[in-house]
């Protein structure tokens, strides 16, 4: 039976002289000494740390972040074009990340070239950091001789695509606060305040408003509703965060995504934006156009999506160019179409792409904005009519019993 991996604590003098401490898991610390022996490093303390439940706990949750990512696909870039080797590249990379994740990450990809395997390999052997589309650029890089500008590439694409994530989260941030500080404010009235003034209407003794015995039902039902609702979310949140890649999920909450009122637009075009950037930069490496429409199509993030690029990948191993087997595909607007087609017909294809998908970034950013300002005053008429008839439901048999008493 395999030992289970241990965290080491290890400090090991650089070529300046400087003293450098790190982390890693292994079985021993005769394996930490060999690895550190393997990479031409020195070890001048090794020893064991001693971790909690809940500090393993937070360890193997930690991922990769998006940014730490892109640096240091940007400085693989730096060091691979001033003529570092790989391997060496990748042990400076190890040696002053900070992200543990990705230190183990990048520890993998090493060991997966130092047995004779490619970058691209390597990054393969990661998918949760690295999409398919950077390992096909990644592969393409290394097969022309131009890994530096693809690695250059990959990083500008991954900006691109966080700076799209953070505006269409900037969009959704504020109406899911307020909408759920109105929904706890609401539950917190049937649970706590309706009861109360409940009590006073038993002491009356006279026929309550349908509104109130609405109210005073929809408080009562509460009790008991209230640890349902909440068992009912945390598993219905358990249940999408396990299941909502899988393709019967998809196929059902994806045409729902880009069917919404408001939202649904916005959703489409972030779709397209990385659907046309991809492409863009996938056929500007060199990646053949078959490959690139096998890949881009799941990047796209809606399923829909995925298909119709799925359908064209099939016209185009025909023979037809991608215009042409986009012409049936409706969930292309025809402005992509068209670009599309003049992009091949002059032999720019990357160009015309890189030009909507810079446009679709450009009408995300508006339509957030526009989102932004119809929501807010929506938002706050929705919230004030709830709370103003909760309001008058409490308060109208106490209306009533002072009009019968003049």
């Amino acid at each position: 039976m395999t030992a289970p991996p241990r965290t080491f604590q290890y400090t090991v003098v650089d070529p300046t002289g400087t003293r450098r401490l790190h982390r890693i898991d292994a079985p021993s610390d005769r394996a930490v000494a060999s690895h550190l022996r393997e990479r031409g490093l020195l070890a001048v303390d090794i020893s064991e740390v001693k971790t909690t439940g809940l500090n393993r706990e937070i360890t193997l949750t930690r991922r990769a972040k998006p940014k730490d990512v892109v640096v240091m696909t940007r400085q693989l870039a730096t060091m691979v074009n001033s003529g570092l080797s790989l391997l060496r590249a990748l042990s400076v990379l190890t040696d002053q990340t900070e992200n543990q994740h990705l230190v183990k990450v990048l520890a993998s990809i090493a060991g997966v070239i130092e047995n004779g395997g490619t970058l691209a390999d390597g990054f393969a052997a990661h998918p949760q950091v690295f999409t398919p589309v950077i390992v096909a650029m990644i592969r393409a890089g290394e097969t022309g001789g131009f890994l530096d500008q693809v690695l250059t590439t990959v990083a500008d694409t991954m900006e691109a695509e966080i700076t799209l994530r953070h505006t269409v989260k900037s969009a959704m941030t504020y109406p899911i606060v307020v909408l759920g500080f109105a929904v706890l404010a609401v539950i917190a009235m049937l649970l706590f305040v309706v009861p109360i003034f409940s009590d006073m209407f038993d002491s009356l003794g006279s026929a309550l408003p349908v509104p109130t015995r609405i109210l005073v039902a929809v408080a009562s039902g509460m009790k008991i509703g209230a640890p349902i609702l909440v068992a009912g979310a945390v598993g219905g949140a358990v249940w999408w965060r396990r299941n909502k890649s899988l393709p019967a999920v998809r196929a059902a909450v994806d045409p729902i995504k880009i069917g919404m009122p408001l939202f649904g637009d916005l959703m489409k075009k972030v779709a397209l934006a990385r659907f046309c950037r991809n492409l863009a930069t996938m056929t500007r490496v060199g990646v053949p156009v078959v490959q690139a429409l096998e890949v881009v199509g799941d990047t796209s993030g809606n399923i829909m999506i995925a298909d119709a690029v799925a359908r064209v990948r099939e016209v185009v191993t025909r023979g037809e160019p991608i215009g042409r087997a986009m012409a049936n595909e409706t969930i292309f607007p025809p402005m992509i179409r068209q670009m599309i087609a003049v992009g091949e017909d002059a032999g720019s294809l990357d160009t015309m792409l890189t030009k909507v998908a810079a446009f679709y970034d450009d009408e995300v950013k508006a339509t957030t904005a526009s989102l932004t300002s119809i929501i807010e005053p929506v938002l706050i008429v929705i919230v004030g009519i709830i709370v103003g008839g909760i309001l008058i439901s409490l308060y109208l048999p106490i209306f009533e019993l002072s009009t019968a008493l003049e």
